[in-house]
């Protein structure tokens, strides 16, 4: 495996439940460095461990999530030169215009799945529910 940074977002309320969240974490194998950050509710973890055990730890006694996982270090940026803007080929389409694409490609690749519609009246079916 590899060195991974872990955040996580804790809710402890004071330096006890602080002081627990780190001692249960730091007797898990693989575990390089811890850091806690009180004010956002953050454990930062770094070493060759498992997200999920970490959590399953820490959730004995605390509410716990996963907030993000990467590599231990970040890769260095080489200084580029500033990018030229090259024109826009489409504008931006709102959301709604965009969940309608996908519905109509949807339907056309997948034909059996567009919506059906049934209606029967009351001559049709008799027994049918009726409300008035």
């Amino acid at each position: 495996m590899e060195i991974k940074k872990i955040i996580l977002k804790l809710e402890v309320f004071d330096d006890k439940a602080k002081q627990k969240a780190m001692k249960n974490v730091s007797s898990l194998p693989g575990v390089t460095s811890i850091s806690v950050d009180m004010k956002d509710k953050k454990l930062t973890v770094i070493g060759d461990v498992d997200p999920v055990c970490i959590v399953s730890k820490l959730r004995k006694f605390c509410r716990t999530e996963i907030l993000s996982v990467g590599p231990a270090k970040e890769p260095e940026k080489k200084k580029e030169e500033p990018k030229k803007e090259e024109p826009k080929k489409e504008e931006k389409k709102d959301a709604k215009e965009q969940l309608a694409d996908l519905v109509k490609a949807h339907q056309a690749f997948y034909p059996q799945y567009a919506p059906h519609y049934y209606v029967r009246s009351v001559e049709e079916d008799p027994n049918a529910c009726v409300i008035c």
